[in-house]
């Protein structure tokens, strides 16, 4: 009965927490860029999760990732929550890759595919999200249209290092 009391505090904070981080993005794209800060460590990384992207598509175009902020997780030891906007110009793609931690994906605008190992590959509009579990190969997310933008906040829970969201696979 402990363990569930305690999954079912661990499950709440985690989602107070992806809500927390929908709120800094809508707050930081209100804001304006210039003003939100980095912790400086995601400024080395932060590239890192869209570097080469689209390479193994061609010619399409690469996904941008703006880092928000990387928070260490007072109540989970060793964890941070690190929050993201990832814009995908039309046409945008990503090749497979995974994450280590998990990551919980959150359409702001436009219409997106995603697809992870072992299941079907989905489609997702605005103020829909999908859930990404640690270490699940992502085979690819991509701008469903061809002339319009699309972009997606993704909040990762993961060692607190602020290190690389995405390890190409």
């Amino acid at each position: 009965m402990i363990g569930n009391q305690a999954r079912l505090r661990t499950g709440q904070s985690l989602i107070a927490l992806s809500a927390i981080g929908v709120l800094l993005a809508l707050a930081a794209k209100w804001i304006g860029p210039g003003f939100v800060g980095v912790a400086p460590s995601m400024e080395t990384h932060a590239h890192m999760a869209n570097a080469d992207a689209g390479a193994a598509a061609g010619a399409r175009p690469k996904t941008v990732v703006t880092p928000i902020s990387c928070e260490k997780l007072p109540n989970v030891p060793g964890k941070s929550i690190t929050t993201v906007i990832v814009a995908f110009p039309p046409n945008g793609f990503t090749p497979r890759h995974r994450h280590p931690g998990s990551v919980s994906a959150f359409v702001l605008k436009g219409t997106l595919r995603s697809q992870l190992q072992g299941g079907p590959a989905g489609t997702y509009t605005q103020g829909q999200t999908w859930f990404e579990p640690p270490g699940t190969i992502h085979l690819f997310a991509e701008n469903a249209s061809t002339t319009e933008p699309a972009e997606l906040l993704a909040t990762f829970i993961a060692d607190d290092d602020c290190g690389p969201l995405t390890i190409p696979d």
